[in-house]
């Protein structure tokens, strides 16, 4: 999957909110980026104890905040968010 977000690319899947806020974000995390967090800032720990820690905690939670990020700006499949906001009847 490419991960790149940047301003000139058009989003390729439907967007639900053009300019997420922070708490809109980290409420849409998934199980999936929650399991890339844990096992990020995991290995960190074991390879550099608390100063690794920090480090993965911080990196491990920039990824799945982009990954959450990119799938309600449309850059990242978003089926299911799609699915999960049409059923609640938010609009942007």
């Amino acid at each position: 999957m490419n991960t790149d977000i940047t301003a000139s690319a058009k989003p390729e899947y439907p967007v639900i909110d053009r300019n997420p806020p922070f708490t809109k974000v980290v409420g849409n995390f998934n199980t999936l980026d929650y399991l890339r967090f844990t096992t990020i800032t995991g290995v960190s720990v074991t390879v550099g104890y608390l100063s690794g820690g920090l480090i993965g905690l911080m990196g491990g939670f920039m990824y799945a905040y982009q990954n959450s990020a990119g799938r309600l700006m449309g850059f990242f499949p978003n089926d299911g968010e799609v699915a999960r906001y049409r059923k609640r009847g938010l609009k942007n």
